[in-house]
């Protein structure tokens, strides 16, 4: 049996079991890890990502049927470098390769791996080694763009591999297994299918996966519902169960996903802690009745800006939003054993290296800002989905698009919106100047083709003219961003006559407000949010 590990914290291990087929991706640190992640489930197919340094034994207990080693920042020639057990290969299933993967099997096979004169970065022209023993892994693929991210390369060729691709300045660009270790099934690509970028990528990724591992494509919402309502039950048994639901996706798909397992055993909490857009509470409960979920509404608010009073960093913001978090959920729960939480993959990925030697970003409340000793277990039903993929298990459940297709909101909401020091005064301008844009949004047909709009108010002020008079007031930042998973993201091109409008309502309608800009940052280099 395989299994989904869906309630990680603080020494707190708990396994979901699962028949599906899966790929373990090995993390080498390459911002592109979750990337194959995601384009293996776009297959069909189960994937899940673990450190590089994982071992075969711990490997062979989640039966994999494919194993892919990802990119990474160092190089495979340094004395600390990063290897994988080299009993992988001795697994009898197939391994894959890409960027510093294609090295590492390229070094532990006997091959050389040098720096590289000449650097590649960006899109090459990928040309295929088409002969009378065609490769499986290119099968259907033509000379095609790719996409490049290394500075090293291989300079000698394995004994027993042959190459089957190249481009200018990469020789030996694609690399395989062939003759007497044909068997091993072992495969190296220099370039990165996962990226978008690469014309054929997943193509080559089906191939790898389907027709050379042999694996059914069966994983789906559908099949991914059931699977974890059948471990939901075994997981929380007899107890009663308590989620923290804000109105958001994530928490309400997770929140409906856990009562299609156990029912009224469910009890929920909507915690208004006073960062909350404007009117949410009320309008949050309001659309929440059709889904028939036992609700409790705590308001928590004057407890939540009292221990937020002075404080202007963000982590500091969101460690305590998570310590008064579990204090408020403490003081609304009876005999709950459990607490659900609607934890997303990019949530974990961003907040701390579990997986691998990516690096960390910033924390989640919901991830790393939680107290260390809590009374309630967790059960964190989509830890290792994309946004996108929890929409799609959303409309499996029967949630109305409404709710799904509601803009992502940060867990310690405007506390992170407002940077630097809190205070109520400046949380109610915040709100009213984002209440019109978004409104503006919507009534412009902009609000569904873009993946996240937002207001954030600047800890600046700055000189302005109104009614005749100096002002010195608040700058505002206008925040739009276009993305299918939220692991990376770029500003989306608003018409200018609807930045202009917005700007004048806010800046007319919203005192304490004189300058409003919009931001042009992708990410990376930057991230969605600003805190």
């Amino acid at each position: 049996m395989n299994s989904i590990n869906i309630n990680k914290f603080f020494g707190f291990n708990l396994t979901m079991a699962t028949t599906l087929q899966s790929v373990i991706v090995l993390d080498f640190g390459s911002q592109y890890t979750q990337l194959i992640a995601r384009r293996i489930r776009e297959i069909g197919i189960y994937s899940e990502i673990y450190p590089y340094h994982t071992s075969a034994e711990e490997l062979k207990t989640h039966q994999p049927k494919a194993i892919i080693l990802s990119g990474g920042p160092n190089s495979v020639y340094d004395e600390t470098a990063f290897m994988p057990d080299p009993e992988i290969f001795s697994l009898g299933v197939p391994v894959l390769g890409i960027c510093y993967g294609l090295q590492a099997i390229a070094k532990h096979f006997g091959g050389n791996v040098e720096s590289s004169s000449k650097q590649e970065f960006g899109r090459a022209r990928m040309l295929v080694s088409h002969d009378e023993s065609e490769s499986m892994l290119f099968k259907e693929i033509p000379d095609s763009d790719v996409w490049m991210s290394h500075g090293d390369k291989v300079t000698k060729l394995p004994d027993g591999f042959r190459v089957t691709a190249s481009t200018a300045n990469a020789e030996m660009c694609a690399i395989e297994s062939f003759g007497s270790k044909a068997a091993l099934k072992v495969f190296g690509l220099q370039f990165h299918p996962e990226v978008q970028h690469s014309l054929y990528g997943k193509q080559l990724l089906s191939n790898f996966l389907i027709d050379i591992a042999g694996i059914k494509p069966d994983w789906s919402p559908k099949s991914f519902i059931q699977h974890q309502i059948e471990q939901i039950r075994k997981v929380a048994g007899d107890s009663t169960v308590v989620c923290g639901i804000s109105g958001g996706v994530d928490s309400t798909v997770a929140a409906v996903l856990v009562s299609k397992a156990i029912g009224d055993k469910l009890h929920c909490v909507f915690v208004d802690n006073g960062l909350l857009r404007k009117d949410e509470a009320v309008k949050v409960m309001e659309f929440l009745k059709p889904l028939a979920l036992k609700i409790t509404l705590a308001d928590a608010s004057d407890l939540f800006l009292g221990r937020l009073k002075g404080i202007a960093s963000p982590e500091k913001k969101r460690k305590i939003i998570g310590r008064t978090f579990i204090r408020v959920f403490e003081e609304n729960i009876h005999d709950e054993k459990f607490l659900v939480q609607g934890t997303l993959y990019p949530d974990v990925i961003e907040s701390v290296s579990v997986k691998g030697p990516s690096e960390t970003i910033k924390s989640h409340h919901n991830v790393g800002g939680l107290p260390k000793r809590m009374k309630l277990k967790l059960i964190e039903p989509l830890r290792e989905l994309f946004k996108d993929e929890v929409r799609a298990v959303g409309r499996e459940l029967g949630i109305a698009e409404d709710i799904l297709m509601r803009h992502p909101f940060p867990g310690p909401g405007l506390a992170v919106r407002v940077l630097g020091s809190l205070t109520r005064e400046r949380l109610d301008v915040l709100r009213e100047a984002d209440q019109i844009f978004i409104d503006e949004l919507k009534e412009s047909g902009l609000y569904q083709k873009v993946w996240q709009a937002f207001s954030v108010l600047l800890p600046v002020q700055s000189v302005g003219v109104m009614g005749d008079k100096r002002t010195y007031e608040n700058v505002l930042a206008l925040r739009a961003v276009e993305s299918t998973d939220g692991m990376t993201a770029d500003w989306a091109h608003l018409p200018h006559d609807f930045l202009s409008k917005v700007s004048n309502r806010i800046i007319n309608e919203v005192r304490g407000i004189n300058r409003v800009a919009y931001d042009i940052s992708s990410k990376p280099p930057a991230t969605i949010e600003w805190e």
